[in-house]
């Protein structure tokens, strides 16, 4: 049973004061950062690459605060894009981490597990059978070309690649945001702190929401498109609502589930690439919000970016699976202050309780370090 008041000791330390000594920590929480942002806040770390330029608005302009207005030709003095820090935590990968992601599965245990895993199970074949999307290892005839394979429904094309990836993206974002709401209320209820849990599941709902933004730049949904997605959010928000509230440890391992399979799609979209079988993306430029989001190379291909975005899943797999395996009561987020890197994983599909104490008091040793430092100069 994990020892609840030392948890809480590294979450309040932690929470309770900024941490200078922070290098080790945000090397090892989710990926190797950019060289020389050791011991940055977090939240300096996860600002875009022109976080330090200004930005020019309107409360920054030194002239008069009607001038832009009372000319004839004035539109509008606010930026068409912001830069700067806008985006919560998120890890930026090594190439040696992008390319350690294994496809993992998590054998159910209990009667909650088989429950969370058969309806991500059943979900899935629900939408396969929708899109049309077949997935067989070895065509039924070698030489089909790919238009062919196409027409046959073995492959997807750059759309349906697309179409399947933003209806995806779009109800993905869901769950880490109702878990953060939730838990919120509760803790504005119950008049206690959280334990860090809400700021992980919004970087989750967030992270999941720059995919959508990400994809969004490739193709510009239909109407019909935007209606389906506008009643699937609303039916699996209220649906998985409800889910949290009477077994949050079930709603957890149904994302983790989830998220195997999201790792699964994006491995077979990655595999088709690097094969030819999807031409019009092969050479494609990566997305400007993917080189600044995940701080990419300028000359970064969608390539990359299915890469990054496989990891993330894979972070959310890892996530969600771990914390299945709490109390959501009384233990603390033991990613609250760092994430293992993707070589953990990648490789790994969860932290049991047992692991998740011994990860948080680690975490609070590391906290203590550079103040023992200080006191013993």
């Amino acid at each position: 049973m994990i020892a609840t008041s030392v948890l809480r000791t590294a979450s309040h330390t932690a929470l309770r004061r900024s941490v200078p000594g922070l290098a080790y920590a945000a090397t090892t929480r989710g990926a190797l950062f950019t060289p020389g942002l050791g011991g940055a806040s977090r939240r300096h770390i996860s600002t875009t690459k022109q976080a330090d330029q200004k930005v020019s608005s309107p409360h920054n302009q030194e002239s008069s605060p009607t001038e832009h207005l009372t000319r004839h030709d004035a539109v509008s003095t606010v930026p068409e894009k912001v830069h700067g820090d806008w985006v919560l935590f998120h890890p930026v990968y090594s190439p040696e981490e992008l390319k350690a992601v294994e496809v993992l599965h998590r054998e159910t245990k209990t009667l909650g597990d088989k429950l969370a895993h058969g309806l991500v199970i059943l979900a899935r074949k629900i939408f396969d059978l929708v899109s049309g999307y077949k997935h067989i290892e070895g065509p039924p005839d070698p030489g089909m070309t790919i238009a062919e394979l196409r027409k046959a429904g073995y492959l997807l094309s750059d759309k349906q690649w697309l179409n399947r990836i933003l209806f995806l993206e779009s109800i993905a974002g869901v769950p880490g945001m109702v878990a953060a709401t939730l838990r919120h209320l509760q803790s504005l209820r119950l008049m206690r702190r959280d334990s860090g849990w809400i700021h992980t599941c919004l970087e989750e709902a967030e992270n999941e929401r720059m995919h959508l933004m990400t994809f969004m730049t490739l193709r510009q949904p239909s109407i019909f498109f935007r209606a389906m997605v506008l009643g699937a959010q609303g039916v699996f928000y209220n649906l998985f609502f409800l889910s949290y509230i009477i077994s949050p440890r079930t709603a957890h391992r149904f994302v983790g589930h989830l998220e195997e399979e999201a790792v699964l799609t994006y491995t077979r979209a990655i595999h088709e690439l690097e094969a030819g079988k999807i031409p019009e993306w092969t050479g494609h430029p990566a997305p400007e919000i993917a080189i600044d989001y995940w701080r990419l190379r300028p000359d970064a291909k969608l390539l990359d970016v299915l890469y990054a975005v496989r990891s993330d899943e894979t972070t959310h797999r890892f996530v969600n699976h771990s914390l299945a395996n709490l109390n959501p009561a009384t233990d603390v987020n033991p990613f609250a202050l760092r994430e293992p890197n993707m070589l953990v994983k990648g490789t790994k599909i969860e932290f049991d309780r047992e692991e998740a104490e011994q990860y948080v008091r680690e975490s609070h040793k590391i906290i203590q370090r550079p103040h023992q430092m200080s006191d013993s100069h």
